[in-house]
């Protein structure tokens, strides 16, 4: 259940670099006014902002950039429905609700006529502060609660002057209410009839905001608008995309990444019913494949199945897992780049030490909907249906491939059924397959939609992963538990070498988002040595990146340094975090408080388990419930408590933190895991990568901290304390410490 106190998927690094970096030539575009779209009688806010200022109509103001402009944002019908348009993929998150709650708070909309939509990579719809278009790192709403809120008002105020103009009334005399303005003297009109008007309007550069205290929306829980459609199977993803006469295709990928075809026989393919050509086509990272293309999946699947293909894999690293293993063992020796450099001095004087080494394994990202995009090719010009986090940076590689101009792209972002990062890839690897498929089938005279379907085996044996790392750490301590030294070393690729990001994130060596998280909130005299080694396996951000191994170690060695010292873990953190960390405090104390730690009796068998981690500037804290049945983890119950300052929607936040748990969960169990032999990918599904089960699910409670602050992220920060949590209460149980994501207990 939620309990809230009614008041009001990028490191923070990359944050900093990307708003130095912050969209200049977005700042210049010119100002969106109100357009009026064909066929619609009422403020048609969704004109594209790049062919407005040519259209004309109302007041411009140049100070407004296109994030600003209600005119991409908002469009109200006649009858009085308001549709707000996100600049974020919706993908399980909950933004299709949450952001049109926050313009319908300040336009002051009847909530039940609220309906949302995606947008494009049109230029409106960037993040404002980084000038990029990107769903990621947790920032939707941090990054456009202003934004939104003004978007509303400007909206709002227009609506207004429309009533002034019409009653010849000053319009400070005016107030709205659920979606209508109401005047003196009985006088009222709805924001459909206003609608027309109001797109004359000028549009207000700069505008007041509601005083919180005067919420009707922002922070009440609140049920999703995708709810429904969902829950009852009507609700269309990118896999669901069908046009008139669209073909599939889907891709024969090579066993060891990179490879390149030695030979191709499609004899058998090209004779299967419903097939229409077959292609051999470039692939990411310099490989080779071969697309059957047919006029339905099933008939392309048998095409590909039926392929006789020859690989050549001289050229290509063939990875294997333990030998891995002891490659960043040896590695971990050496010298290298250090992050933190603390005076290790006392380690040798320090009356007790820890020396620990843990192992994280690549993760596969497995959502629900595979990886798809549909393609439409005419002559200058593309239209591409896809469900993506970048769809700039996709519709920028989409137009390179296809000999055209980014402009000439259409971009129509669709809703995804989960991503985990894995929809946002600097190579933008799938819809460029998708675009050399299309490229190559109109060559061969198919002039149709081809839609590109990846299974779910093909992602999960080749896609992209989140790095496998080592770390070892050896701590030197006094009875008291204060830590004199801590040695680290961290060995594990880099996810953003070789990408846009690699200018900014990747200092002296060390990629910040293999290290976020590492000492912080704990007053620690760390030395951390980075390590990065190529390696042929193409990683990628995965939910939480970073923290999804440094909360592990982090949390779990400071639950082992508390009881090595006979003190309470709740304690010893308390007294670790000092008054420097007061959300750290108050997120733990909440989980304590509603869990019952400490005053109530668990059952025979049960231990608790405790952690606490802030990432993407949101602190959670679990209390979990654990026993160990048959010689495996069992998680019965998990208390989490939750600082993201302003909670928008207290109901998207349960979701959130319940689901991110459960992704928590996946990296503990065992067979959760990828694994290489000979260059190849043992896993191809959920048969052999385990996710958790209806079974698996604890009970879980989550619970908010009140705060009036401005928003923080919440897509991701869900997911990192759980897995130390749940070692933490196993380590109680078996008096071994886990070192092993997933739990290894023999």
């Amino acid at each position: 259940m939620l309990s809230y106190i009614d008041q009001h998927e990028i490191p923070r690094a990359l944050q900093h670099l990307l708003a130095r970096q912050q969209g200049e030539d977005a700042a210049n575009l010119p100002r969106r006014s109100f357009l009026k779209l064909a066929g619609i009688g009422g403020l048609a806010i969704g004109a594209f902002p790049l062919t407005a200022a040519a259209q004309g109509g109302g007041t411009a103001d140049t100070a407004l950039k296109p994030t600003q402009q209600p005119s991409a944002f908002v469009r109200i019908a006649p009858n009085g429905e308001v549709t707000v348009v996100i600049n974020r993929l919706e993908f399980g998150q909950g933004v299709l609700t949450a952001l049109p709650m926050i313009l319908a708070e300040e336009l002051d909309a009847d909530w039940s006529l609220v309906r949302a939509e995606h947008g494009s990579s049109d230029p409106a719809y960037a993040d404002p502060l980084w000038g990029i278009h990107l769903t990621g790192g947790s920032n939707s709403i941090k990054h456009s609660f202003t934004q939104y809120r003004e978007l509303g008002a400007r909206a709002r105020a227009m609506l207004l002057n429309a009533a002034a103009a019409r009653w010849k009334v000053d319009a400070a005399a005016l107030h709205t209410q659920s979606g209508s303005v109401i005047g003196p003297g009985g006088l009222k009109a709805s924001y459909g009839e206003l609608a027309e008007a109001a797109m004359a309007q000028p549009v207000p550069q700069k505008v007041a905001l509601k005083d919180p205290k005067h919420f009707r929306l922002i922070g009440k829980p609140t049920n999703r608008l995708d709810a429904k459609a969902k829950s009852s199977g009507r609700q269309d993803f990118g896999i669901d995309v069908h046009l008139p006469g669209q073909l599939t295709a889907v891709v024969a990928h090579p066993p060891v990444f990179g490879a390149r075809l030695k030979s191709v026989d499609d004899s058998a393919a090209r004779a299967i019913k419903g097939v229409k050509a077959v292609l051999r086509v470039p692939l990411d990272r310099g490989a080779e494949g071969v697309a059957v293309v047919a006029d339905g999946y099933w008939p392309a699947k048998q095409g590909r199945d039926a392929l006789k293909l020859q690989w050549d894999t001289s050229a290509v690293e063939k990875v294997d897992s333990d030998k891995q293993l002891a490659q960043y063992r040896e590695l971990a020796k050496q010298s290298g780049p250090r992050q933190f450099d603390a005076d290790m001095a006392p380690m040798d004087k320090a009356p007790r030490h820890i020396d620990a080494e843990f192992v994280f394994p690549y993760l596969a990202h497995a959502p629900m909907e595979p990886l798809n995009c549909t393609v439409q090719l005419a002559d200058g010009k593309a239209d591409l249906w896809v469900g993506t986090q970048f769809p700039g940076v996709d519709g920028n590689a989409a137009a390179r491939v296809l000999g055209l101009k980014p402009e000439q792209v259409s971009m129509h972002v669709q809703m995804a059924g989960g991503g985990f990062g894995r929809r946002a890839v600097g190579t933008s690897d799938y819809v460029v397959e998708a675009c050399e498929i299309a490229k190559a089938a109109r060559a061969a005279g198919l002039n149709a939609p081809v839609r590109m379907v990846w299974s779910r085996e093909d992602d999960i044996r080749g896609g992209y992963y989140r790095p496998m790392h080592l770390h070892q750490a050896r701590i030197g301590f006094d009875e008291q538990g204060k830590v004199l030294a801590w040695e680290h070393v961290l060995v594990g690729q880099s996810i953003t070498t070789g990408t846009m990001f690699e200018g900014g994130m990747v200092k002296n060596g060390i990629d910040a988002t293999a290290v976020e998280g590492m000492r912080e909130p704990y007053p620690i005299p760390m030395r951390l040595t980075v390590h990065h080694p190529k390696v042929n396996v193409p990683v990628l951000w995965w939910r939480s990146v970073g923290s999804t191994h440094t909360a592990f170690v982090m949390e779990t060695l400071i639950d082992e340094l508390a009881r090595n010292t006979k003190q309470d873990p709740v304690a010893y953190r308390m007294q670790m975090f000092g008054d420097k960390h007061p959300r750290h405090r108050a997120a733990l104390q909440l989980a304590v408080d509603k869990s019952g730690y400490g005053k109530k009796r668990l059952p025979a068998g049960r231990a608790w388990g405790v952690a606490v981690h802030e990432s993407f500037e949101t602190v959670v804290a679990y209390v979990v419930e654990a026993s160990v049945k048959q010689g495996q983890p069992v998680l019965h119950k998990v208390t989490g408590a939750v600082h993201c300052n302003l909670a928008v929607n207290p109901r998207t936040i349960e979701a959130q933190v319940q689901g991110a748990a459960l992704m928590g969960l996946s990296m503990c169990l065992p067979g959760a895991a990828i694994t290489l032999k000979d260059g190849e990918v043992q896993q191809s599904n959920f048969g052999d990568f385990v996710v958790p089960r209806i079974t698996d699910m604890p009970e879980i409670a989550v619970h908010i901290v009140p705060s009036a602050d401005a928003p923080t992220g919440m897509g991701e920060p869900g997911l990192p304390p759980l897995a130390p949590a749940f070692a933490n209460a196993i380590a109680k149980l078996t008096g071994k410490p886990v070192r092993n994501l997933p739990f290894k207990l023999a």
